[in-house]
């Protein structure tokens, strides 16, 4: 027996573009918050303008903005900026990444609505706090990778600075944010009052660096670019196939031994190769000896032979391969969610799984301000809370 998603119940305001908010609702959706998207007239979120289109629509905006309701509102009109006051006075929870002040000027900032209703949860995102000296700066996930150190660490040795494929800082400043909320709603349970969050891509890069803060922090060394390599285990990296790449992962002594007996034996008691210590330090001469062995063979026969003797091993997959990919089908991971003039738009799954509360399957992004009517013209009146 299943019940509704756990956030049933919240009524969430997005003022957002781009990626970090959008992406931090999404989350708040799926899990079964209502999150009505506040607009500008003509253009929306430029997410919209975004390609590859889909009869007109934006094919990343229907994804990133999932089971979610447009309002088309100019918070720069004084009747757009009261129409956005009545939907505040009852939500649960407002959450903007426009840059620090912004809404403050338009008389929409945290200050404002929390002095409305002390219940509201208002959550910010930015670039670089919204205190500080940098929070007036411009600041897009590229520049909060080179400021958070992520783009000194990634890339080949000696190359060019590199960033992290997916815009990572924004992602994770989203799911940071999407954290928060839940735990200041939680909060909010206990004490009926709501707060401020503040989250910021510079942070939310810097607070990845795990590893970095263990070699820095403990003996100075700084961290520097190892390619796919890992800083601290070997070998734990890709290695070269007859026909493209494996990754492997053999970062203790038992599955260094089974990496040894499933691909060259000859390298277990090689002294050279003692201990993770020895390993690393002689890591390059370590790689091109398994290589000698993995070159001769596919990439399907690498992972194969490694699979068999419990070694953690993955080729590496295009992304035409991974939305094909027979694990993610049998889990049931991507599901289509209707679109009123597109039909079924496939998504990405949630990876929250819950055995009682699963998140939501809704509908695919909405098309700019199809939720305007309906929404504004419900009575006006507090939320109710689950359980209320």
């Amino acid at each position: 027996m299943t019940t509704d998603p756990p956030l049933t119940g919240v009524l969430v305001l997005e003022v957002g573009a781009f990626m970090a908010a959008p992406f931090a609702t999404m989350q708040l959706a799926d899990l079964g918050a209502r999150v009505v998207k506040i607009e500008p007239p003509g253009t929306g979120d430029p997410t919209r303008s975004a390609g590859p289109f889909l009869d007109g629509e934006s094919s990343p905006f229907l994804r990133l903005n999932r089971n979610k309701e447009s309002v088309v509102l100019d918070l720069k009109d004084e009747r757009g900026r009261d129409a956005f006051l009545d939907l505040a006075d009852r939500a649960d929870v407002v959450v903007e990444n426009l840059r620090p002040g912004a809404m403050d000027r338009l008389g929409l900032g945290a200050g404002t609505l929390r002095g409305r209703r002390p219940e509201l949860v208002y959550a910010s995102a930015s670039g670089w706090g919204q205190d500080g000296p940098a929070a007036g700066r411009a600041g897009l996930d590229i520049m909060a990778q080179a400021a958070s150190g992520l783009m000194s660490v990634t890339g080949e040795p000696g190359g060019d600075p590199v960033k992290v494929g997916v815009p990572v800082c924004d992602l994770v400043t989203g799911l940071y944010l999407a954290l928060a909320v839940t735990a200041a709603l939680r909060e909010r349970d206990r004490s009926g009052t709501g707060q401020q969050i503040d989250v910021s891509l510079l942070e939310s890069g810097v607070s990845l660096a795990v590893w970095e803060a263990g070699m820095y922090l403990g003996d100075g060394e700084v961290p520097v670019r190892h390619g796919s390599a890992h800083q601290r285990y070997a070998p734990y990296q890709a290695v070269r196939t007859a026909d493209g790449y494996v990754t492997v992962g053999a970062n203790t002594e038992r599955l260094w031994v089974s990496l040894c007996g499933a691909l060259a034996p000859a390298l277990r008691d090689d002294p050279r190769f003692a201990g993770n210590t020895a390993r690393m330090a002689a890591r390059a001469e370590l790689v091109g000896l398994i290589e000698e062995t993995t070159t001769t063979m596919t990439t399907a026969d690498v992972a194969a032979r490694l699979d068999a003797a419990g070694v953690p091993c993955a080729p590496i997959a295009g992304y035409d391969e991974v939305f094909d990919d027979p694990v993610l089908r049998e889990r049931g991971f991507f599901w289509e969610a209707p679109h009123p003039r597109l039909g079924p738009v496939r998504q990405l799954g949630s990876p929250m799984r819950f055995s009682r509360t699963p998140a939501r399957r809704g509908d695919a992004g909405p098309p700019l301000g199809s939720d305007t009517a309906a929404v504004l013209g419900e009575p006006a009146g507090p939320s109710q809370r689950p359980g209320d």
